[in-house]
């Protein structure tokens, strides 16, 4: 294991150094779940086979924000290993829940492979074994995505930093936790919203906005880097002056990926262009469209919301003639920019400043 501080540039917040220190701690720490999971039942390495592939990839964003606290807590730029693993324990938990999430929306695809559950499925039909395949998939995902929430955890407290310094930072770790479970079933409960009610689609926006924040903005942004200063020691003031930061970047990512989830290319996203629509997501993007469009539009827009047999071009077409496109676009703008104005009031140390600039753009000029 390479123990050498990792050297914080803040021209490349989340680039190529911070992506591969949060790999290798990653990589070694379930390299080091082997012997273990053999001893119990060398079958048990599939579980650890899926947690290494998935565990490769992905944007670290999460890990850059913690370590981006860290730096406007202190002003430092050398994020020492304990750190970094810290850091990289909460892409184990984000890990845990797009294997859970990948379950709950019967996802066929992540990151550009097989979703967890697809890939238990093929074992159970590839060994023969008895029973109904996408059951024991199913199983096998969920057990997975616990193992890793497990280990998120286990990573944690074994590697990152001395308790005395975790202990001020565990309780903004500790609701993250509760917000991003929270949010996952608010956003359960919107997938359920019917559409052919307009009382019920009129309370389906406010909805889709609650699951933005604890879903993903809180979760994305907001206690990550709050973890990270508070690992650095801050003070309740700096933590609240990022929050105010964190808040309007994380709806403008979440704004983002609901685009992307609709219009992106699925050669770029790991993941079927239209799905959050084939899946029934209730997204800030979906809700304003319902909003906005003429009456027998909403009504054709609603009549395609969850097939599987979903016509793409005409969905799409009825979501950019309502406006809602336009809206949303408009939205991650004013959102950035909020941001950027909280920044500029926060009282940061030129490196802080300029690194969490460099990631507002990071977040939301995205194409995956």
């Amino acid at each position: 294991m390479d123990t050498r501080e990792l050297a914080l540039d803040p021209n490349y917040p989340a680039g190529p150094a911070v992506r591969d220190a949060v790999g290798l701690q990653i990589a070694d720490f379930l390299a080091a779940r082997g012997p273990e999971l053999d001893a119990m039942e060398p079958r048990a390495g599939e579980l650890l086979r899926q947690a290494s592939v998935f565990g490769a990839g992905g944007k670290r964003l999460r890990p850059a924000f913690c370590l981006w606290g860290w730096v406007a807590a202190t002003g430092d730029l050398r994020a020492a290993e304990p750190l970094v693993a810290a850091a990289a324990s909460l892409d184990l938990l984000h890990l845990s829940a797009l294997v859970h999430d990948d379950v709950m929306d019967e996802s066929e695809l992540r990151r550009g492979r097989p979703a967890s559950h697809k890939q238990f499925e093929e074992l159970h039909r590839a060994a023969g074994l008895a029973g109904d395949p996408e059951l024991f998939g199913r199983a096998g995902a969920i057990l997975l995505g616990d193992l890793l929430l497990m280990w998120s955890v286990q990573m944690l407290h074994t590697r990152g930093p001395a308790a005395q310094v975790l202990a001020p930072a565990l309780p903004l770790l500790e609701r993250m936790r509760t917000e991003v479970t929270v949010g996952q079933y608010l956003d359960v409960l919107a997938q359920a919203t019917p559409l052919d009610d307009p009382a019920t689609v009129a309370e389906l926006l406010p909805l889709a906005e609650r699951v933005l924040e604890f879903k993903t903005a809180s979760y994305t942004v907001v206690r990550p880097l709050q973890f990270g200063a508070a690992l650095g020691g801050a003070e309740e003031s700096l933590l609240n002056a990022l929050a105010e930061y964190a808040l309007p970047l994380g709806r403008a990512f979440q704004l983002r990926d609901d685009l992307l989830g609709v219009f992106g290319d699925e050669q770029v996203t790991g993941k079927p262009a239209g799905d959050d629509l084939r899946e029934g997501k209730r997204t800030a993007l979906l809700a304003h469209a319902l909003a906005g469009a003429a009456p027998a539009d909403r009504e054709e827009l609603a009549a395609q919301i969850g097939r599987a047999d979903l016509d793409l071009d005409l969905t799409r077409s009825l979501i950019v003639s309502s406006g809602a496109v336009e809206r949303v676009e408009s939205m991650i703008t004013e959102n950035a920019a909020a941001a950027l104005e909280a920044l500029s009031r926060a009282g940061l140390g030129e490196d802080a400043e300029t690194g969490l600039t460099v990631l507002v753009d990071a977040a939301i000029n995205r194409v995956h």
